[in-house]
């Protein structure tokens, strides 16, 4: 039987159970600049109409934006959005409050300008393994190759938005959600910036062929010498190089993979656990244990009855 290509994105947004969230929009005209908080989640927004700037604390200058740039913010920092970013900011929590629906707010005189935004939530437990990989800022310029099909779900998303239609909600955030996915992936073709991680070891050609085994396999008990030879490498390159891109060895990654199937089993599954253990290749159900609780942090019993199940 043929191995499965391996699919990063699925496998990520998987287990970190990302959903998104339309969370509405604004338009402003005339000079106008707005200060932000550090979103508490990662955001994401499309410039639809008109220019402006976003500084984002931390970062060396602002950015330029324009109509059709789309911008992802995993960063917990505070931001600013502005025509003109010298005058004094208004706080945000002014202009939207507390509102958390999808409504359209509009600041000073006119309309030139118009952004729509959205959030990603994440799983409490397993959100880490997508914010973990990510930089401050993603940012798509509309002249970008990818940015086409960015456009094309732009302009549905705004009808949905705008539609008084059964169903409009539930069909904005679906096309929220493959916009986020689409950011994502016009980072990695625009070969941006990815720290030493999971996603950065499942997108390198040349450990491809390993984590397929790894992750097509996850119960064997795979050995170096194997994983370094579909990876057509030595085992001593292999393992540097595995090292040095996931930023922990071979095998150390492999129990991570494990731990992260385990997590999502016991959340979602009623299997026993010793079940659980054989499925993974554990000899025994006190090994699995002993190596759950080593990587979570309590045993696979507390971690179940800790998330309701």
């Amino acid at each position: 039987m043929s191995q499965a290509p391996l699919d990063p994105f699925s496998d990520l947004l998987k287990f970190a159970d990302a959903r998104t969230v339309v969370s509405g929009g604004f338009t402003a005209g005339g000079a106008w600049c707005i200060r932000f908080p550090p979103p508490g989640k990662i955001k994401f927004f499309a410039i639809l109409r008109g220019g402006g700037w976003l500084d984002i604390e931390g970062e060396p200058t602002p950015h330029r934006l324009e109509a059709g740039d789309v911008f992802l913010l995993p960063a917990q920092r505070p931001f600013r959005l502005g025509s003109d970013l010298a005058m004094a900011p208004v706080e945000a929590r002014a202009v939207f409050g507390a509102n958390t629906g999808c409504g359209i707010r509009q600041i000073g005189d006119g309309d030139d300008f118009f952004l729509l935004g959205a959030h990603v939530v994440l799983d409490p437990a397993c959100g880490w393994l997508l914010t973990d990989i990510l930089p401050p800022v993603i940012l798509v310029r509309h002249t970008a190759p990818e940015a086409d099909g960015l456009h094309w779900l732009l302009d549905q998303l705004v009808r949905e938005h705008a539609a008084d239609l059964p169903g409009a909600g539930i069909a904005a955030a679906q096309l929220a959600h493959l916009l986020f996915i689409r950011i994502l992936r016009a980072h990695l073709a625009a070969g941006g910036p990815l720290p030493a991680g999971w996603l950065r070891a499942a997108t390198d050609a040349r450990l491809a062929p390993a984590l397929r085994l790894m992750h097509g396999d996850p119960g064997r008990a795979w050995q170096l010498g194997e994983l370094a030879k579909a990876a057509a490498m030595s085992r001593t390159t292999f393992a540097t190089h595995f090292k040095a891109v996931a930023g922990i060895p071979p095998l150390a990654y492999l129990t991570a993979w494990r731990m992260r199937l385990a997590e999502r089993a016991l959340k979602e599954q009623g299997a026993p656990v010793s079940e659980l253990a054989h499925r993974l290749g554990y000899a025994s159900e006190s090994a699995f244990s002993n190596a759950f609780k080593r990587v979570t942090g309590m045993g696979p019993r507390r971690y179940r009855s800790a998330t309701g199940l």
